[in-house]
């Protein structure tokens, strides 16, 4: 049974209104993706980088929190190598460590063909 920290992610109102789906989520691990739409296009027909910025995070909220400890994010670092070219971006987190309080976890941002797009690094605050 999924805990009530993960249905909370889950039910996220601002990643549901931008189409990011859950692809798999267990201890540590998540994996998110969203299908491309004009919506989520810049001034240069290519993804926002906000886009992808909250696309990881979701990711991240969800491989953080999966373990049942309420975990908030402290400090975020995404750099950014190329813009997506095609239609369906994807998020993978690994949390890193996880220690008492503070929990580390890195996610690759790719593109459909697996392109590295960008890699977002958090920081969380393991709330008791």
């Amino acid at each position: 049974m999924e805990g009530e920290l993960l249905k909370k992610v889950r039910a996220d109102k601002f990643a549901n209104f931008v189409g990011i789906k859950f692809v798999e989520v267990s201890e540590g691990y998540a994996v998110t993706e969203l299908e491309l739409h004009d919506n989520h296009l810049n001034g240069f027909d290519r993804p926002q980088g906000g886009v992808l910025f909250t696309l990881a995070d979701v990711a991240f909220a969800a491989a953080s929190n999966s373990g049942g400890i309420s975990t908030l994010g402290i400090n975020i670092n995404i750099t950014y190598f190329k813009a997506a070219t095609g239609k369906i971006i994807r998020a993978t987190a690994q949390e890193i460590s996880a220690q008492n309080r503070i929990c580390g976890c890195n996610v690759k941002i790719t593109d459909e063909d697996g392109s590295l797009l960008a890699i977002f690094n958090g920081v969380g605050y393991r709330k008791k």
